[in-house]
């Protein structure tokens, strides 16, 4: 095992999913180095943000090594979020359209990195419409998408983004999630649970994905304050994780948080803090 820590290389119990650059200073720049050095480190699953803008020999070959060493593709972004102005709230014809030909366009990702789930974001809030056309026009753009998506069994998860460090954007909220998916309707429309960003939104993390559990379909995790690893700030995730995997959920946790500590010292920080807080089956 590479580097100086108390960390078994046993795998995880749970499906906690690094990204490129968490373990850089152990495993190097080499996308395939690093996804072995996670899987020396035990982990299970890995997600990528960027992977759609990555050439298609390197996801051919992220994907083959990931086959090989037995792990499990996690999200990454299906589409060009809106960060400061309205696009599927609006229900802008061509917003819509660029929306859904992107949504198509992933499903070619999808299919060359073996990955089920894609996250979406609808973007920012259309300041100049009622709120409750907006989510008309969200609910119609992924209805359409659903649509898409639903031959291939793929599932587009919609992440609900914090006010403090994503100001003005139309999804927040776990129930507003919620309400959107049953409106859509669909197995290819489910809930993308940050578990970051909903501890600042709304706290009442264990209700809350109690109540919208139907529809959640993938977690992300980050502690809070400073987005780190677990145990680094005030949320209970040993609690939070054994009600997830007590109720059953087998899916991805991906690790949307930066390091604590820098270089070798912080990366096995990150490893021995989720093998403190995983479930021990």
């Amino acid at each position: 095992m590479a580097g100086n820590s108390s960390a078994s290389a046993e795998p995880f119990t749970m499906k906690f999913a690094p990204h490129l650059g968490m373990f850089r200073h152990h495993a190097g720049e080499d996308p395939i180095r690093q996804l072995e050095f996670m899987a020396e480190m035990g982990f299970r699953a890995f997600e990528d943000n960027g992977m759609k803008g990555r050439e298609a020999d390197m996801q051919r070959k992220m994907a083959e090594a990931m086959e090989k060493l037995g792990m499990q593709m996690g999200v990454f972004v299906a589409h060009k979020i809106y960060w400061n102005e309205p696009n599927l709230a609006s229900g802008d014809k061509d917003k819509r359209a660029e929306f859904l030909q992107q949504i198509r366009e992933s499903v070619e990702v999808a299919r060359r990195v073996n990955a089920t789930w894609m996250t979406v974001v609808p973007g920012h809030l259309d300041l100049r419409q009622d709120f409750g056309y907006q989510t008309a026009n969200v609910i119609e753009s992924l209805r359409q998408a659903s649509a898409i998506l639903e031959p291939h069994g793929l599932v587009m998860v919609l992440e609900p983004l914090n006010f403090r460090d994503h100001p003005g954007l139309f999804l927040s909220r776990s129930a507003q999630a919620y309400e959107i998916c049953r409106a859509v309707d669909s197995p290819a429309c489910k809930i993308l649970f940050d578990i970051y960003h909903q501890q600042i939104t709304e706290g009442n993390l264990i209700p809350n994905i109690e109540r919208s559990w139907d529809e959640i379909a993938y977690f992300q995790t980050g502690d809070n304050p400073g987005r780190k690893e677990p145990t680094t700030g005030e949320i209970n995730y040993g609690n939070v994780f054994r009600l997830i995997h007590d109720k059953g959920y087998t899916g991805i946790l991906g690790m949307e948080h930066g390091n604590s500590k820098e270089g070798r010292e912080g990366e096995m920080a990150v490893v021995d803090a989720y093998r403190t807080v995983d479930v021990k089956s």
